[in-house]
């Protein structure tokens, strides 16, 4: 819910408060401010998690991330409005982070990637219901769309009664690792680094492709709505079969898979003028999204010690909605430069690179698993 439930109600902001100075670049922060804000705290609920617990720290930001997100409703002021966020960003960032590590306390193997798989189809459904309720509800009153993060109240009554989480003694008596040395440093910086690159390449759909639709001759926010739908409901179903796919192959395989559909789909959608092309295109992309996302967070369970799961999976959240924060920053350039066919081209460009890069260390490791045999 964090961005889609308010970006219908952007511009009636921007018309609220016209006249203010920067109400452009305020109104359209409503949207981008609280990504920054997850960079921040993702990493220190991480840390906290990980000394103090998970169960009472994800409790005490869900409910932050209600009050937050309802202020932006009773706010008097933009400015008000982008407090509020800035809140709301730290909620967001602390319940991503202790919720990813819950799971991996609580799922191991195949069931956990399985959750992974529907907690990403979760996720793009979402994106598709609530945009759209954002969307009838700011058609009433540019306040309304807020009052959906009301919602958070009763899943905190449910991490209450219901979330469980193991015993700190209990997760030390399993732990297989020795000192908090061990922990693969350089290969969690390969991770965030592909995290933010991943993700800022695939954010250049949500936050260009209205402009892209309009040049092609698509102003209509219906035909915009219908694309990104598809391409979520895409996503949901490709993130559905995770499991099955992770429990036939490697986490670099999936990525060298996934990255290859999303390179394959973003040239496409570069050469794409008619809607029967838009939507085969922007459904090889969701295809590829449904793999990459959980495959980044499954990845991160993998490589982190124990003692420090909930470290790994804040410093992992941080790159990826440090990839969001930058995207339209590092794509606008490109855009005055080539258009926005000629940056899919180069989304596709640097897809087919990562792909490339896995697919390298998957022959790599083959050789290496030969030589050995």
């Amino acid at each position: 819910m964090s961005g889609t439930v308010v970006a219908p109600a952007l511009p009636a902001i921007r018309q609220a408060f016209e006249g203010q100075a920067n109400v452009e670049l305020m109104s359209r922060m409503v949207l981008t401010l609280p990504a920054i804000f997850v960079v921040i705290s993702a990493p220190i609920a991480g840390a906290l998690a990980d000394r103090y617990g998970r169960k009472r720290l994800l409790l005490v930001s869900i409910l932050l991330y209600a009050a937050a997100g309802l202020a932006g409703g009773v706010s008097q002021s933009l400015l008000g409005i982008l407090v509020s966020r800035a809140f709301f960003g730290l909620a967001v960032g602390a319940v991503m982070t202790v919720g990813t590590a819950l799971v991996g306390d609580n799922f191991e193997g195949e069931a956990r990637s399985r959750f992974f798989g529907l907690q990403q189809a979760f996720t793009q459904i979402g994106g598709v219901i609530f945009v759209v309720g954002g969307g009838f509800l700011a058609d009433l009153d540019w306040r309304a769309p807020f009052l959906i993060y009301g919602l958070a109240l009763p899943i905190a009554v449910a991490v209450m009664t219901v979330l469980r989480e193991p015993a700190r003694a209990q997760r030390a008596a399993t732990f297989s690792g020795g000192i908090e040395g061990d922990q693969n440093w350089p290969l969690l910086a390969v991770l965030c680094l592909t995290a933010f690159l991943a993700n800022a390449l695939f954010y250049t759909v949500p936050t260009q492709l209205s402009f892209y639709l309009k040049d092609l001759g698509y102003p209509s926010a219906r035909t915009v709505g219908i694309l990104i739908g598809i391409f979520n409901l895409v996503a949901a179903i490709a993130a559905l079969s995770y499991g099955r796919v992770r429990n036939r192959a490697s986490t670099v395989e999936v990525f060298a898979g996934a990255f290859s559909l999303m390179a394959a789909g973003a040239v496409a959608l570069s050469f794409a003028y008619s809607f029967a092309g838009l939507v085969a295109s922007l459904a090889v992309m969701g295809c590829g999204l449904g793999m990459m996302m959980p495959n980044i967070m499954a990845s991160a369970l993998q490589i982190a010690q124990l003692r420090l799961r909930a470290r790994v999976t804040g410093m992992t959240t941080a790159s990826m909605f440090f990839g969001h924060f930058m995207s339209p920053i590092l794509s606008q350039p490109l855009i005055g430069q080539v258009g926005y066919d000629g940056l899919y081209r180069a989304v596709g460009i640097f897809y087919a690179a990562l792909a490339v890069i896995a697919l390298g260390i998957v022959i790599a490791s083959m050789r290496s698993q030969q030589k050995m045999g």
